[in-house]
């Protein structure tokens, strides 16, 4: 699937719509994804800030779509765990940059070189409000092994 045909059709999938969180920019390569989170009386708790879950919710697909769709076909890659840590109250448009870089692919590559071996990293993604002030650390955990060949496996 391409880049912008995700973010459009993540911007109206009920949890993300209804939590008024909106995908503003998937990049081609999939490096890169920008999203927001609005304050809206459908996403507020009862002291009428950011409900936490929203705030996971606007990072929780992430990692794991964008390393799909990075690596080749043979890498199995699934959201292990997760953990949030609420560092402010989160108030206003909140956003997050998550991003893959370089170092995190060569981990992957190094870390799984056979069938065998299983790598379950774990990324911070920093949550910001409008003045750059950081309100939420998530820590992402992934489970990441290579597939085995059928083809080999099946003499062919």
């Amino acid at each position: 699937m391409k880049p912008a045909m995700l973010r459009r059709g993540m911007n109206f999938w009920p949890p993300f719509f209804f939590a008024g969180i909106r995908v503003t920019h998937i990049a081609e390569d999939w490096r890169t994804v920008d999203v927001e989170l609005r304050q809206r009386r459908l996403n507020m708790n009862y002291v009428g800030v950011h409900f936490g879950g929203s705030i996971f919710s606007m990072t929780d697909p992430f990692l794991m779509l964008m390393l799909m769709n990075i690596l080749p076909r043979d890498y199995t890659i699934w959201d292990k765990s997760a953990r949030i840590d609420f560092l402010k109250p989160g108030k206003g448009t909140l956003r997050t940059k998550i991003r893959v870089t370089d170092e995190m692919l060569e981990e992957v590559r190094a870390a799984t070189p056979n069938e065998s071996d299983v790598f379950r990293p774990t990324w911070s993604i920093l949550v910001e409000d409008a003045e750059g002030v950081t309100v939420a650390k998530i820590d992402k955990t992934l489970h990441i092994r290579r597939r085995k060949d059928e083809r080999r496996r099946l003499g062919g």
